[in-house]
């Protein structure tokens, strides 16, 4: 399962999605279409990641 009550997701999938946005296989909006999230929040978990 990839998040939380209350929409929280799991650190485990976050990290995951920073990964992949990290890696610059895919842009951050074409990431956001594949996982159904807003683009911010994908730069905002890379942020934290890094």
């Amino acid at each position: 399962e990839c998040y939380l009550p209350a929409g929280r997701f799991t650190a485990e999938f976050k990290a995951t999605v920073a990964l992949e946005a990290i890696k610059e296989l895919k842009t951050v909006s074409e990431l956001a279409q594949d996982y159904q999230l807003v683009p911010n929040q994908i730069s905002m978990w890379k942020r934290e990641f890094l």
